[in-house]
């Protein structure tokens, strides 16, 4: 079995040493070559060329960024032609060690948060065979693993992103702040802007943020799961869960839903759509847009479709 190993050398979680004990376990089971990455994007250059190269799995080292450019690697590759074979069983399957700060995507698939008892996992589903089928979701022409975001929580995501190039670890704490200036100081929360547009349905407008998963939980605080959309699966279509006006007592409860042992967040500025095959967020102003946990600029229409049996996972 061949594999590629495609490693971040910024991952959070491990260090150069940790690295060799990990490449040294996964060529006790697989051909293995090893490729880093050197700046932002060149991942999915990687993954795609592997894909091409006809390996059969890639594995990453690194946090949820590097894990959605692999895919979206993968995606857009043309591997060899095998006929009559479903699409996801032309790739090579996806295997991910954590080594990001949150790991949202292996720890929604089981695998354990650190690393090494990652390893052990998936040095297990490759000697087995194991593997599972997931959809993803698709923004424009970027794919998805497990969120995407518009408005406030992109934004906050965005904050983030900036005090961690001025040095800022990325802490629980960091997006507590964030959390707190973005939605006090910096969201126009008297004049909700988005509006959800869905074939043959009736458009949902004056909405001021919009939250969407295709699997749960959407994000963890800690140890503890965030969960706007609880039904949300890789098996099925988008879920969407939206704020329509940012009032304080009702957002705090929203949020204090989300974070309940039972998550159902409901109420008269709750919108929420389950197993959703395709939908378009329209908004009269830029709005803050994220895909798994990375900003990637101001939008004012994206249009998300959900990817059905999409690719195959080691877990």
């Amino acid at each position: 079995m061949r594999a590629v190993l495609v490693v971040n050398p910024k991952a959070t979680t491990t260090s150069e040493r940790s690295r060799d004990v990990l490449v040294r376990a996964l060529r006790s089971e697989v051909d293995l070559s090893v490729r880093y990455t050197r700046r932002r994007g060149h991942a999915t250059d990687l993954a795609r060329e592997a894909a091409e190269e006809g390996v059969d799995v890639v594995v990453t080292l690194g946090g949820d960024g590097t894990v959605n450019e692999v895919v979206n690697g993968l995606m857009a590759a043309q591997p060899p032609t095998v006929t009559g074979v479903p699409p996801a069983q032309r790739l090579p399957a996806l295997a991910t060690v954590p080594g990001g700060s949150t790991n949202v995507f292996a720890r929604a698939l089981g695998l354990p948060r650190e690393w090494p008892e990652g390893t052990s996992m998936i040095l297990e589903g490759l000697r087995l065979g194991r593997s599972r089928t997931i959809g993803l979701g698709r923004a424009d022409d970027r794919y998805f693993t497990f969120c995407a975001g518009f408005g406030v929580d992109a934004a906050v995501i965005h904050r983030v992103e900036q005090a961690r190039r001025r040095g800022r670890v990325s802490t629980p704490a960091l997006y507590m702040r964030a959390t707190f200036n973005q939605y006090f100081f910096s969201s126009d929360r008297r004049h909700p802007a988005i509006s959800v547009e869905r074939p043959g349905e009736q458009t949902e407008d004056e909405l001021s943020t919009v939250i969407i998963q295709n699997t749960a939980p959407w994000t963890y605080l800690g140890e503890r799961e965030i969960n706007p959309n609880p039904d949300a699966s890789f098996d099925l279509g988008l879920d969407l869960m939206a704020i329509r006006r940012l009032r304080v007592a009702s957002t705090a409860r929203t949020v204090t839903q989300s974070l309940s042992r039972r998550p159902d967040p409901h109420g008269s500025q709750v919108l929420r759509l389950h197993d959703v095959a395709e939908f378009t967020l329209v908004s009269a102003r830029p709005q803050a847009f994220q895909l798994d946990g990375d900003y990637l600029g101001d939008r004012q229409k994206v249009r998300f479709t959900s990817v059905p049996g999409a690719l195959r996972v080691i877990c």
